[in-house]
């Protein structure tokens, strides 16, 4: 079974080499960081990462699509953790969740602004942002609102998906005006959500 996998992935090319996927995802990530998505080009990009153009292409079909992917991965450094079941206060936790939110946006805020300007003039790209991006973050919060209301914490007549479409709304209003996200945001949204 081995050797039909190998011969497969010779028809087809050189079988993929995870190392060049981090080049590249590292690549962009940091130039993009330093010059800004508009100025950073492929070329630059598959230079920095000392790959072939090919190699880039393989994987991912625009600039857009490698950017996001490096971004999803930096995300899921701390996205998930902070909203696990683990016996913490929902307020508490979901503070801390939007404190790192914020600290990462305050390092990819342009990077995301660019990249949710790229996905308004391509159908397919705005649905892989929409579905890989936005819509799993959107369900871990309403998940934590859910817990929160079961455990008393969240008044029961509040409808936790409609406080975590505000409560995503308010950074993301935020994040695509240039208006600070903060520490002090944070606080004041968890208030809000968890008012009595």
């Amino acid at each position: 079974m081995q050797s039909k996998t190998n011969n497969s992935d010779r028809a087809s090319g050189r079988p993929r080499d995870i190392s060049a996927d981090e080049a590249l995802k590292s690549a962009a990530l940091r130039l993009v960081r330093e010059k800004g998505y508009g100025k950073v080009t492929i070329a630059a990009i598959i230079a920095a990462a000392g790959v072939a153009r090919q190699t880039l292409y393989n994987r991912w079909k625009t600039k857009a699509e490698l950017v996001l992917e490096a971004v999803f991965e930096e995300v899921g450094r701390y996205a998930a953790a902070p909203l696990a079941d683990d016996g913490t206060r929902a307020a508490d936790q979901l503070e801390a969740f939007l404190c790192q939110v914020f600290a990462h946006l305050a390092e990819d805020g342009g990077t995301l602004r660019a990249i949710i300007a790229a996905a308004q003039d391509d159908e397919d790209f705005q649905r892989h942002f929409r579905d890989r991006f936005v819509l799993p973050r959107e369900a871990m919060v309403t998940d934590l609102l859910r817990r929160a209301q079961t455990g008393g914490e969240l008044d029961p007549e509040r409808d936790p998906e409609i406080l975590s479409a505000m409560l995503h709304g308010a950074f993301w209003y935020r994040l695509l005006n240039g208006y600070a996200l903060d520490a002090g945001l944070a606080r004041a949204i968890v208030d809000e959500i968890f008012r009595r």
